[in-house]
């Protein structure tokens, strides 16, 4: 990637506004992304962003280098953010900075190690009969009123209340958990454009961070099973977490365990509603719940975009990024490239070669995406198993406003219970 570049560098052309990613906070375009995204890989698929000070790749194969070779160190330290004129994120900073998502070899190396060794695939396979037991009670709870909002009702507190089982910390903490991953989150995927959210980021990182200390010391007193007691037993090499290496970690899992999981049921049961003949098809075919799963995160994918930064002088699509520069990698424009999947367009619930991106990629391949998927083919089993004629009763869906991690404030359905649910 990084030898000496052959081919002259194409010229830039004169930016178009319209390409620039500050599109997605238009709420027509955020709704349905992908015919801008489709020009964005016709009309600019590597391109320099003036507004967003950042280059943005779209293709399959240009969005696969930047995730598998640019550095994801990208966090300011808090003496780089009091330069910059913005002390107060300081402990924001400090958070993130010891967290894995934030890291480059040898130190995510090291974090990575020490968290897998705590996020066992036996750890996730224990937890199946719980996940579903609580999946098929929070529909239960709904069923007879033949009516929901699956959002408030269940695409968020199944994965909060999974969540708090995985960490170990009482179940009834769930809705706090969720209130503090749906700010942490809003920060992660928005934040440049809510500069009047600092105070609300800043006590939520406060209160997350004291919470899960409080949690420590309880593990302390009272050792008990769960992700927290893990990580701080974890050792690899002789090597173990420090404190606030355990905060800072559980902090990602718990926001990345819980916002993707609740945009892909929301979008995904959206998307299935929308087009009667694939839900029938998954309906009488549950046992492809497993591609179904994937092409929906292939084709919705939860988490839209993330950055890196150029690690050295680099050619992609005849463009020069320099060192250090800012590069935006867009996974649900590379999802439908048409170079890389057939009818990218189309929904196709038995697609078999589906190597998406929803997930990242290499060394940052997202850790929980194991329990992200059981999650996922739990939920949609028991809700097509337990709901009949599911239809949308609101033509004026609400999305949440965050470019990076897109869904629905909202999603009222109406359906007839199963008669051997009933």
């Amino acid at each position: 990637m990084n030898a000496p570049l052959t081919q002259p560098i194409a010229p830039s052309a004169p930016f178009d506004p319209s390409l620039s990613l500050f599109q997605l906070l238009d709420p027509a375009v955020h709704a349905d992304p992908f015919p801008f995204y489709q020009r964005l890989r016709e009309e600019a698929p590597v391109m320099w962003d003036p507004f967003m000070h950042t280059w943005v790749v779209t293709r399959y194969d240009d969005v696969h280098v930047v995730l598998k070779e640019f550095s994801a160190d990208r966090t300011p330290d808090p003496k780089k953010m009091e330069a910059l004129g913005l002390p107060s994120l300081g402990p924001v900073a400090d958070v993130m900075a010891k967290q894995m998502l934030f890291l480059d070899a040898p130190a995510h190396t090291r974090l990575r190690k020490l968290c897998m060794s705590a996020f066992t695939p036996r750890r996730v396979e224990a937890m199946e009969g719980k996940i579903h037991d609580i999946a098929h009670r929070l529909i239960d709870e709904s069923a007879p009123r033949g009516e929901m909002e699956l959002i408030a009702d269940f695409a968020e507190p199944y994965p909060a209340i999974v969540t708090a089982g995985l960490l170990g910390v009482p179940l009834d903490d769930h809705r706090m958990l969720k209130a503090w991953s749906a700010t942490f989150a809003e920060m992660l995927g928005n934040f440049q454009h809510n500069p009047d959210r600092i105070r609300e980021v800043l006590t939520c990182v406060a209160d997350m961070s004291g919470y899960f200390r409080d949690a420590i010391r309880e593990q302390e007193r009272n050792p008990h099973e769960g992700l927290i007691r893990s990580l701080m037993d974890a050792e690899v090499d002789g090597q173990r977490l420090d404190e606030d290496e355990v905060i800072a970690n559980t902090i990602v899992t718990m926001v990345g365990g819980q916002e993707t999981t609740t945009n892909l049921i929301g979008n995904g049961l959206l998307t299935l509603i929308r087009q009667p003949d694939k839900l029938a098809q998954l309906r009488d075919h549950p046992e492809i719940i497993g591609s179904a799963v994937e092409e929906l995160l292939r084709f919705e994918t939860p988490s839209q975009h993330t950055a890196r930064i150029c690690p050295a002088d680099t050619e992609i699509g005849g463009k020069l990024i320099r060192k250090g520069e800012a590069v935006m990698a867009v996974m649900a424009a590379g999802n439908r490239d048409p170079d890389r999947f057939p009818d990218p367009d189309t929904l196709d619930l038995t697609r078999t070669d589906n190597r998406h991106l929803a997930f990242g990629w290499a060394a940052h391949f997202c850790f929980g995406a194991a329990l992200a998927r059981m999650e996922a083919r739990i939920a949609f089993t028991a809700l097509l198993a337990k709901l009949d004629d599911l239809r949308v009763t609101s033509d004026d869906l609400e999305w949440r406003t965050n470019s990076g991690l897109r869904g629905l404030k909202a999603l009222p359905i109406a359906f007839r219970a199963a008669k051997a649910a009933a």
